[in-house]
């Protein structure tokens, strides 16, 4: 009876809010925050003093948490970062190698399911073209209060990319006491001879999503969509994304322009482009750790 309830009260608000967005030239935006956490004691950080991880913690402070802007119509949405002047030496976390994950303005038209992406990659201009991928969600019962909206929760199980950087994590064998100590040993020079090894992925994560029928719009912040209300807050792994503000129909309205620029590709081709980068990033890094003994030898 109380689900039936719930269901019913989405049902009204989503009727109700939708009347006052039917106009033709209607446009909203949503700020979000979005923040991930990282353990860096999981990445060596055991070793380090207290000074020393504080600093490294405010060096990735610029790339672990960030603040973005959702314009959307009925149809469509473009996701950018709010990017903002940063004080001298703050860096932007991992350098140029961080921007093969950290993606440019994305752009979502739930109508025609198109995603498109601007992509930038060791100096190279990509556009990523793809189908919009919708998620199974499960509606629940729970409800809370974000701001004035009544939100509503959904959860999904997502298929993680590979390359995101979000939800990477050192690798863990759990049968390192079954080894043998010359197998302990070969296993370590693999890890030396490539720093990738140690990291890995989860196949996939569990997304709790909060959403607004107060909003009656299918979208959401980064690639997420597909539920009756804007996605006010987004729950996905290590990962927080957050609705801090949202302006209804602003006195100055923006074009929801499509990315165009740079070589087009899919996102399967797209990973495969970083995959063989990273091939010859390892190759190289193995080479000169090769030469290094080299000349350690004839010494």
């Amino acid at each position: 009876m109380k689900k039936l309830l719930q269901n019913f009260t989405a049902l009204v608000l989503f009727c109700f809010c939708a009347v006052s967005f039917a106009q033709k030239d209607f446009q909203g935006k949503a700020y979000y925050m979005s923040k991930t956490t990282m353990d860096l004691d999981e990445w060596g950080g055991r070793e380090m003093t207290p000074e020393q991880k504080k600093r490294i913690e405010e060096r990735m402070k610029s790339f672990l948490e960030k603040e973005y802007i959702l314009t959307f119509n009925k149809e469509e949405s473009i996701y950018k970062e709010d990017e903002k002047l940063e004080a001298p030496g703050s860096g932007r976390g991992w350098g140029g190698f961080s921007g093969g994950f950290t993606g440019g303005p994305k752009y979502k038209n739930v109508k025609s399911k198109e995603l498109l992406q601007d992509q930038e990659f060791f100096g190279k201009q990509f556009l990523i073209k793809d189908e919009l991928k919708s998620l199974e969600w499960k509606m629940g019962t729970e409800t809370k209060q974000i701001g004035q909206y009544t939100c509503f929760k959904a959860t999904a199980i997502k298929t993680v990319d590979g390359f995101d950087w979000r939800s990477m994590r050192r690798r863990r064998d759990n049968d390192d006491k079954d080894k043998k100590e010359g197998e302990k040993k070969n296993d370590s020079i693999k890890k030396d001879d490539d720093p990738m090894s140690e990291i890995e992925v989860p196949k996939t994560i569990e997304v709790v999503a909060w959403y607004t029928p107060q909003v009656p719009i299918n979208q959401g912040p980064d690639d997420y969509w597909g539920l009756p209300g804007l996605i006010l807050e987004i729950n996905a792994d290590r990962t927080t994304i957050l609705c801090t503000k949202i302006v209804m129909n602003p006195d100055e309205k923006e074009e929801i322009e499509k990315p165009k620029k740079g070589d087009e590709v899919t996102k399967a081709e797209y990973n495969e482009i970083i995959t063989k980068k990273m091939q010859e990033m390892r190759e190289m890094y193995g080479g000169r750790r090769g030469n290094r003994g080299g000349r350690g030898r004839r010494n």
